[in-house]
């Protein structure tokens, strides 16, 4: 008897003991089940009880090695043998990268989150879609490309921008939208041994760990090393000089083309697990990965490139206006950057040969950070409106009051940062006390983000006074019609995300339910897509056991999904709850009416039993 043969059995007695249990998705339901009980609720026995007994057979067939944990079958932990005693080595295919994503196309989606660095967007979203599409050309093409002679040089990218302007949530983003792995280094915590802060190969490292363990997946990561400015060499150093040149030199191999050895020298669990292999199969154990095509990241603010490169402009004298020129536009000058430039300032020869594309972020103006809070996609507004939200608080704020936050942000010269800073100055009291009072709602207006603490006082004294509930309605009404207009003038771009755009009705219950939970509109958009899905699937489903075909209205969909979206139940477990014996008085309409198809209204949804008790005794009188 097969090992496939002898689980089947098992599991078939499991079932039979315990009854065939509801999942909370239904695939597909084997012909010969019984219709009456696939639509009831049954007594479901405890998990851990069924766990634990296929644990016991598992053991009693195979050992310790195989064990069954949640819904998972997987090696018991510390057990990684075949049944050939050799180690396993699975690398899943990373299906879920975007190999063939268009620059037009992650340009728009940067757009939507980054306010201005347009010059930054455009080279980021090119460089960075060409690497990843010429992945996946030598992966369609082999070796042939190779014999063509196509180079592999890669698309490392160097940013060039001060604090607080974007660089590292552009390349986070950049990561989300591709399904790469990524990770953030120091450039000062490294040196060339190890010794002083860390090897540069430990990035490496991280990579892997940050796409848990899947070495194939890991290869097309982004490796993201900020402060690389810090590494230039000072000039002023007699002897190795660990903490700037030496890591330049250790960032080269990686940067282009190296094996990195997952299994660290020094680290006591590598020793530990490279031991038990080798005890066990009698071979060393070897992870690697290759970094080729693993793309690579430099940032810093690079305080005085911006006169090196003016220098070289201008050092055939062109007068005042050239040095006016030189202090008034900086951002202009580093997009002037040259090779030499940065050979100049501190780097190898070598290192600048690796990072061959760089882009220049613009400091941040008064006006950019007001775009920041008005942006739906900033976290800066949204992250605190959550933070009252946890308390059962609503908070809203005007645009007089965004005008004030990004003003007094610009005078901290610290780009997009100070406006979380001057966010929390502000309402810190009273996050403090509402949470303590019956207040449920208040707006951040001018005034109050002017000198917070009296309107603290003022509202504390009448909680729920009618003007500023007024005001709070109007500013609420204001951000959910600006949300429809954004969702609807999106329509073109989910029907090609998602294949189909939602309707004004739609688009407002997903409005409300972001709205209520906290989380963007675009999430709750993608969940309603789903539930929408699992609500069709349910008509199927119904069809298929009863031979009776429903279909539910636009109204009692929408009423399904509020359901699902405003409780933590599927619309599956929702339609059988609501639905489980409808089938019964359905046969009844059928037998007299002849009807066999069914339109399912809103109000059979909110109570189900007195339409389908009316929808009988109609049939009957007529």
């Amino acid at each position: 008897m097969t090992r496939k043969r002898t689980l089947h059995i098992f599991l078939s007695r499991i079932m039979v003991r315990y009854g065939r249990c509801e999942h909370e998705l239904i695939t597909e339901r084997p012909k010969e089940m019984n219709t009456e009980d696939s639509m009831k609720d049954t007594n479901l026995p405890d998990p851990k009880e069924i766990e634990r007994e296929i644990n016991e057979f598992l053991a009693e067939k195979y050992g310790n090695r195989i064990r069954i944990m949640g819904t998972q079958i997987g090696p018991w932990p510390g057990v990684d043998e075949t049944s050939e005693g050799k180690t396993a080595s699975v690398e899943p295919s990373p299906e879920q990268i975007r190999f063939d994503m268009k620059p037009a196309e992650l340009h728009e989606y940067l757009d939507r989150y980054v306010i201005r660095q347009d010059s930054a967007k455009e080279i980021l979203a090119t460089k960075i879609c060409t690497h990843f599409n010429r992945i996946r050309y030598f992966q369609e093409h082999g070796d042939s490309a190779d014999r063509e002679g196509i180079g592999r040089i890669k698309n490392n990218i160097l940013l060039i921008g001060p604090t607080g302007v974007g660089k590292t949530y552009l390349i986070k983003l950049i990561a989300k939208k591709l399904g790469v792995p990524f990770v953030k280094g120091d450039a000062t915590k490294f040196s060339e041994t190890g010794y002083v802060g860390g090897d540069v190969e430990d990035l490496v490292r991280d990579l892997v760990q940050e796409a848990d363990g899947d070495i194939e997946k890991a290869k097309y990561g982004i490796i993201y090393v900020d402060e690389i400015d810090k590494i230039a060499s000072s000039g002023n150093i007699i002897g190795l000089d660990v903490s700037r040149t030496g890591v330049q030199r250790n960032l080269l191999k990686p940067m282009e083309e190296t094996e990195v050895d997952l299994k660290v020298a020094h680290d006591p669990i590598s020793m530990m697990e490279a031991a038990a292999h080798f005890q066990k199969t009698g071979k060393r154990l070897k992870r690697t990965i290759n970094t080729k095509d693993i793309l690579f990241i430099v940032s810093g603010a690079f305080n005085g490139l911006d006169e090196i490169v003016s220098k070289r402009l201008f050092s055939k004298g062109l007068g005042f206006r050239a040095e006016l020129k030189k202090k008034e536009d900086r951002s202009e000058l580093f997009k002037e950057v040259k090779a030499e430039d940065l050979i100049k300032y501190g780097f190898e020869s070598e290192f600048v040969g690796r990072i061959p594309v760089v882009a220049v972020l613009e400091d941040l103006s008064e006006e950019d950070l007001y775009k920041i809070l008005k942006n739906r996609y900033s976290s800066v507004v949204t992250s605190k409106k959550q933070d009252f939200k946890s308390y059962g608080i609503d908070i809203r704020f005007t645009d007089d009051s965004l005008r004030v936050i990004a003003q007094e942000a610009h005078k901290e010269k610290t780009g997009a940062r100070a406006l979380i800073s001057v966010v929390e100055k502000i309402l810190v009291g009273f996050e403090r006390v509402l949470p303590s009072s019956d207040l449920k709602r208040f707006t951040v207006t001018r005034e109050l983000a002017l000198n917070p603490r009296p309107f603290l006082q003022e509202i504390l004294a009448d909680e729920y006074h009618p003007s500023r509930c007024e005001l709070f309605d109007d500013v609420d009404s204001l951000e959910r019609d600006d949300l429809l207009n954004e969702l609807e003038s999106r329509a073109d771009e989910f029907v090609t995300c998602y294949g189909q755009s939602l309707s004004r009705e739609a688009l407002e219950l997903v409005i409300e339910s972001a709205i209520k939970r906290g989380l963007s509109a675009e999430t709750v958009y993608r969940r309603y897509l789903k539930l929408e899905n699992d609500v069709k699937t349910f008509e199927a489903e119904f069809y298929r056991i009863y031979g009776i075909r429903i279909k539910f209205s636009g109204e009692a969909l929408r009423e399904l999904i509020r359901l699902s979206l405003d409780g933590s139940e599927a619309p599956l477990i929702v339609c059988r709850k609501i639905f489980q014996n409808y089938h019964h008085g359905l046969k009844l309409v059928m037998e007299r009416s002849g009807s066999t198809e069914f339109e399912i209204p809103k109000i059979a949804v909110e109570n189900p039993e007195k339409y389908l008790n009316d929808m009988i005794q109609e049939t009957y009188r007529n």
